[in-house]
């Protein structure tokens, strides 16, 4: 899908300029900035992040009960 951003003159020199001394293009530069946008505000990027991110808060739902080496539960 394509969209149409504004960059003034300036700002649109600026990232040409660092896409060609990464060489990239600037559709790299692009999809890295909102990549880390998204991290940024915690957004999964993709499947693996957010099956990741659901792991971990599924691992951080689960309540922990300790144990004493009788096996019996801490009064």
């Amino acid at each position: 899908m394509r969209k149409l951003i504004a960059f003034d003159d300036d700002t649109l020199d600026k990232l040409t300029q660092l896409a060609r001394d990464r060489m990239a293009t600037f559709q790299e530069l692009a999809d890295e900035a909102f990549a880390d946008l998204l991290k940024k505000h915690g957004i999964p990027i993709d499947l693996k992040d957010a099956l990741r991110k659901s792991a971990r808060l599924s691992k951080d739902a689960t309540p922990k009960t300790t144990r004493s080496k009788t096996g019996k539960a801490p009064a």
